[in-house]
């Protein structure tokens, strides 16, 4: 017996590990729940201290959030406070600061995260933004 896939002519023998191998591959293990869907997390952290002196108070963030932050990601995002702690490259010390964490779950594009980023590096006079992102399963 004889199957044709794509123009390849195979044995039945190889059908049968064809099949197999599209089998298992059907039975990856996905995400847990019914509804949900793959996706990715985006997490961005934002320092509030400003070299030279000063901080981002919660005025200057929620007008950064308004004109930057929810035009960017209009779907949806989630804004967490937090401290932070990290060795500044240039010089070897370590800043501890409070901080806001940003996370965005669905179809984000670098160029997006990117321009909030460098937003908010030239607003605040920022050294960097934080950065991770992850595949994760999720609904909403």
């Amino acid at each position: 017996m004889w199957s044709t896939i794509r123009g390849v002519r195979m044995g039945a023998r190889s059908s049968a590990v064809l099949g197999v191998v599209l089998l298992l591959g059907a039975c990856a293990p996905g995400c847990l729940l019914p509804r949900q869907q793959r996706m990715v997390q985006v997490r961005l952290f934002f320092g509030r201290d400003i070299p030279g002196g000063g901080m981002v108070d919660d005025a200057a963030w929620a007008d950064f959030a308004a004109r930057v932050l929810t035009p960017t990601f209009p779907d949806g995002f989630t804004v967490v406070e937090g401290l932070g702690q990290w060795r500044n490259p240039a010089d070897g010390q370590i800043t501890r600061e409070k901080s806001f964490v940003v996370e965005v779950d669905g179809a984000i594009s670098a160029a997006r995260v990117d321009q909030v980023s460098a937003a908010y590096r030239t607003a605040f006079h920022q050294i960097s933004v934080g950065v991770t992102s992850t595949e994760i399963c999720a609904a909403f």
